[in-house]
């Protein structure tokens, strides 16, 4: 299952720590994260729930980058 997601985020290298720290959630199979479009496109591992796992999508991407925001 493939989901976008607006995101808020500073710059473009701000952009790529969230991209990896996504990558690095469990339940995410890839992760896109477009800077200038301020979208983030998250595919998700077969039977991985979508609401569990995005909130430690956002804990992760905080960890990198502490004023990101996702809204989902």
């Amino acid at each position: 299952m493939k989901k976008t997601y607006k995101i808020e985020v500073d710059c473009a290298n701000c952009a790529n720590k969230m991209e990896l720290a996504t990558k690095n959630t469990a339940g995410v199979k890839d992760a896109v994260v477009n800077f200038m479009t301020l979208k983030m496109k998250v595919e998700f591992e077969e039977g991985a729930d979508p609401k569990t796992v995005m909130p430690e999508v956002l804990a992760n991407c905080r960890k990198v980058e502490d004023d990101c925001e996702i809204f989902f």
